[in-house]
């Protein structure tokens, strides 16, 4: 359980820093380029916790991209008028089947 949450922990630093990283205008803004500063290293701490903890990396990286992606394109369409198109939800959909797939195939 604990491997899960620093792998949450990973996706919602990741996450935080990638959006933020659209909303500091090229760095221009200080608290997002803050965010984004301390965000994508505290995702790669968490994230290098959960390798430490013995979950395989193509498991951890792909549940953290597929949750990561999602994220992001939730939240640039519902808060970044960004569109999310029929592609774009297809292509979302492989992603998750692709991690279910990894998940499902990864030795216990």
């Amino acid at each position: 359980m604990i491997t899960y949450l620093l792998l949450a922990g990973a996706i919602a630093s990741e996450v935080a820093a990638t959006v933020s990283l659209r909303l500091s205008d090229g760095f221009s803004k200080l608290v997002p380029s803050l965010i984004v500063l301390a965000g994508y290293p505290a995702a790669f701490a968490f994230l290098a916790f959960v390798l430490k903890r013995g979950m395989p990396v193509a498991v951890a990286y792909a549940i953290w991209s597929a949750i990561g992606v999602t994220a992001v394109a939730v939240i640039g369409t519902l808060w970044l008028d960004e569109k999310l198109t029929p592609l774009r939800i297809a292509g979302i959909a492989l992603i998750v089947a692709g991690t279910a797939a990894l998940e499902a195939g990864a030795p216990d």
